[in-house]
């Protein structure tokens, strides 16, 4: 490779003679993005280290590598790591859905935690367990339809003459509280039973995530990953407005809608993994942003951010209170909420909210 050229603020631009093409490269994004790998590792190795059984780092990587004694293998391989992996796994997907859906609305508030998705998920998934008793495959199912028929309904309200940012998180936020309404409404009409049952998935938690909930969001992952990137350059193109991006060659609608769908994909699989955990989708790709001083989406390290963020905050929910495990879905509610009160307090004194 050769450095061709530089474009301020969105790094340099390098020639990749095998490929016969050219890549925009941002060093600080991938310093940045590296960083936050490293970071990531280190809490998921503290992470599966942390319980009941407490385990030293180094014999966590040692296990990890293929030592360790039959017990320990146990213990990290069976029981603790699948929990870890499903929480770095949720948390990326909601990073970049978050990402995707900011740079769509072009709004700090574009999340899918704020504009209903999640509630969509979450009420598919309640259908499922308080009415007709589904299993954990049959509420994954009901937690990806939900979200697909509540994004639907919020593009269709949303939709005069194309979709504008300001109105899908109107419209968003409307049909969030609707949701909200509905999901109290089955928690009503349940069995004390079922309303147990329900309230704990509604809690968002990691707690007694086997293999069989990191195949599918990996699956799910492996799919929608490849599709984010091609869909990188028009999503970097909407940012500029519809008809800028048009000019630039962009189907705006045809791309905005293609988005979308990525982003509820990844909203849903995340949320029928490990229930509704809220405002990871909101911060991580703000945070990212500000780590990188990127002006793109920067879906990838929002992702990473993403990952760390929901790790980090349930190895603080295992750590912080002594035998009781705080769900990794209230610790990340009461440090979102100081968050977006935080960002509402810019909004409004920048005079844009």
């Amino acid at each position: 490779m050769s450095t061709t050229g530089a474009i301020a603020g969105l790094g340099r631009v390098v020639r990749v003679p095998l490929l016969d093409c050219s890549l925009r490269v941002a060093p600080r994004s991938i310093a940045v993005g590296c960083a936050l790998a490293l970071v990531l590792i280190v809490l998921l190795v503290l992470s599966v280290g942390t319980g009941d059984y407490p385990i030293a780092p180094g014999e966590v990587v040692s296990t990890l590598l293929g030592g360790g004694d039959q017990a320990t293998r146990f213990v990290i391989e069976t029981l603790r790591l699948p929990r870890g992996l499903t929480g770095a796994l949720v948390g990326a997907a909601l990073g970049a859905s978050g990402a995707i859906f900011q740079s769509i609305t072009r709004n700090p508030l574009g999340s899918p935690d704020i504009i209903g998705f999640t509630q969509g998920a979450a009420v598919g998934a309640l259908v499922e367990i308080l009415v007709f008793g589904g299993g954990t495959f049959a509420i994954a199912a009901g937690s990806v339809a939900g979200a697909f028929a509540t994004a639907a309904v919020v593009y269709a309200l949303a939709y005069r003459h194309g979709v504008q940012g300001y109105r899908l998180v109107l419209v968003g936020i409307a049909i969030s509280f609707m949701l909200l309404a509905v999901i109290s409404y089955l928690l009503t009409r349940s069995t004390l039973e079922q309303a147990l049952t329900a309230q704990v998935w509604l809690t968002g938690s990691l707690n007694g995530r086997g293999w069989e909930h990191v195949r599918p969001v990996a699956t799910a992952l492996l799919v929608l990953v490849p599709l984010t990137v091609l869909l990188t350059r028009p999503l970097r193109m909407l940012e500029l407005g519809d008809e800028a991006a048009g000019a630039l060659g962009v189907a705006v609608e045809r791309s905005r809608l293609a988005l979308i769908f990525v982003a509820v994909a990844l909203t849903a699989v995340a949320t029928a993994s490990a229930g509704p955990v809220v405002f990871v989708a909101l911060a991580a790709p703000q945070i990212a942003r500000r780590l990188t001083r990127a002006t793109g989406p920067g879906v990838g390290c929002a992702a990473l951010t993403g990952a760390v963020l929901l790790v980090g905050a349930d190895y603080a929910g295992q750590r912080l209170f002594g035998d009781t495990q705080l769900p990794v879905g209230v610790l990340t509610g009461l440090l979102g909420g100081v968050y977006l009160i935080w960002l509402l307090t810019r909004e409004w004194r920048k005079g844009t909210a």
